[in-house]
């Protein structure tokens, strides 16, 4: 059987989509605890935390808007779209992890689920049938 017909891949793929929207409500209606994700805090400055607090709320949208993609993909799309969006998508969590590096903290846990993304989106897309 080829790898891109293996039975549990749409089932992790699933899984990651339901994490994308989980974070992604999290970060809106809890911006304090999606930044314990990242690994920060909010500022202790009442305006500073207002901002951080918008632009968690945008973090969050991107999130499920990324969930609901790789839900249409995987319901409506081919395994190959599926496959590519998610390659996509894991190219947001490295970039997440590359910002949350330049800070100095929170990559590890970025860089831990983007290559799972990477290789379940890869072994989708029929590249190594």
């Amino acid at each position: 059987m080829p790898p891109s017909q293996l039975a549990t891949l749409p089932i992790a793929a699933n899984a990651f989509v339901t994490l994308f929207v989980g974070f992604g409500i999290n970060a809106i209606l809890r911006p304090e605890h999606a930044l314990t994700f990242f690994e920060w805090t909010l500022p202790a400055n009442i305006a500073d935390a207002e901002t951080v607090s918008s632009l968690t709320a945008i973090y969050g949208v991107r999130d499920i808007f990324m969930g609901l993609a790789l839900y249409s993909a995987a319901i409506w799309g081919t395994k190959k779209s599926l496959g590519w969006t998610l390659i996509a998508a894991s190219a947001v969590a490295f970039a997440d992890g590359c910002i949350c590096y330049t800070h100095g903290q929170g990559h590890g846990d970025h860089w831990g689920y983007a290559p799972l993304l990477t290789i379940v989106g890869t072994l989708l897309t029929g590249l190594f049938d």
